[in-house]
């Protein structure tokens, strides 16, 4: 595909007031959630729940693309189309996660590798052809006691680059996600200082590999405090701290930063790109700021849901409030 193409795709993805939803859950994530509300996770309940989202009134305003599992990617509504289909028929794009998971990285206790690049291109071919126009692999970094290490930066970024030239091979926009992961104690400068190791790196690799970072979107942490931090950095310092790193490290002409939230709370993750966008709007910055949550987005609906039919306008409207709360904080005007 030609790099216009990607470009064009990549653009649509991080578009003005639209964000990334990520309901990419594994079916064993997706368990997780369902028990904290007392549903069976089954191939059904989880079908319905995406079906929920899905449906949202509106869901284009706020909503740019669906980041989807395999199992999901597959499903369809009630009424037999698709849910490429029908997200489609919405202005919405549909993305799939492509990585199969992390695991332990051998010889650095406490750091992880993220696997599934074996029959990655057979994969990208057939994701393409059932409508996918981009993807996601999620690179996970820790910190603390001397973490992360020059071996699991190195390799996990090499990977994310392996990753991203497959999919660009298959005309698909790759998400670069390389997640500084939020649980620790450590402090915000510990966080920038990973944080800026691991982009530095990855845009290395990408360079090497020969991946059109015009046809890309970043999925990065923002510079945050560890959530066990005593002395957590307010939403000021995230901000100024996360621009001032990606200014270091993220070249002009990627077409935008689409943030996870990381484990942050839900008014939290509003509030941070909420302060990072307000400096956006005074500064001539180069890349679309915007979200791609996938807890931060869905746990006020599925909360409202509990598996009942008759909640399920309710957990519309919780999901709906998200979405703008969150499309507000990405143009900087969110109200409280």
């Amino acid at each position: 595909m030609a790099s216009a193409e990607l470009n064009s795709i990549a653009l649509k993805m991080v578009a003005r007031k639209k964000g990334i939803l990520a309901a990419d859950e594994s079916n064993g994530t997706m368990t997780k959630r369902l028990d904290s509300i007392n549903v069976e996770s089954t191939s059904e309940s989880r079908r319905q729940w995406r079906q929920l989202l899905f449906l949202t009134p509106d869901i284009s305003d706020y909503i740019s693309g669906v980041i989807m599992y395999d199992e999901t990617i597959r499903q369809s509504d009630d009424s037999g189309q698709s849910f490429i289909e029908l997200l489609a028929s919405k202005d919405v794009l549909s993305g799939i996660k492509v990585d199969n998971s992390t695991h332990d990285l051998a010889g650095v206790p406490g750091e992880f590798i993220t696997e599934g690049l074996d029959g990655l291109r057979g994969r990208l071919a057939e994701y393409y052809g059932m409508g996918a126009r981009f993807t996601k692999w999620r690179a996970l970094i820790t910190v603390g006691e001397g973490r992360p290490s020059d071996y699991a930066i190195r390799t996990n970024m090499h990977a994310l680059a392996r990753y991203s030239a497959l999919c660009q091979e298959q005309g698909l926009v790759p998400i670069v996600e390389p997640e500084i992961l939020m649980d620790g104690s450590h402090s915000i400068d510990d966080c920038r200082s990973a944080t800026t190791r691991s982009l530095i790196r990855v845009f290395e690799e990408l360079d090497a590999q020969n991946v059109d970072i015009k046809g890309i979107v970043l999925k990065p942490n923002m510079v945050i405090s560890g959530s066990d931090a005593s002395n957590r950095a307010s939403a000021t310092d995230v901000a100024r701290q996360t621009i001032d790193c990606f200014l270091d490290t993220v070249p002009a002409n990627v077409p935008g930063i689409a943030f996870l939230s990381g484990g942050q709370g839900d008014e939290e993750s509003v509030v941070n790109l909420d302060e990072i966008n307000k400096i956006a709007n005074t500064e001539d910055l180069p890349w679309e700021l915007t979200y791609s949550y996938g807890r931060g987005l869905q746990a006020a609906p599925l909360a409202a849901w509990l598996g009942k039919a008759e909640n399920i306008p309710a957990a519309q409207a919780a999901f709906q409030k998200r979405g703008l709360d969150s499309s507000a904080a990405r143009e900087g005007v969110y109200a409280s």
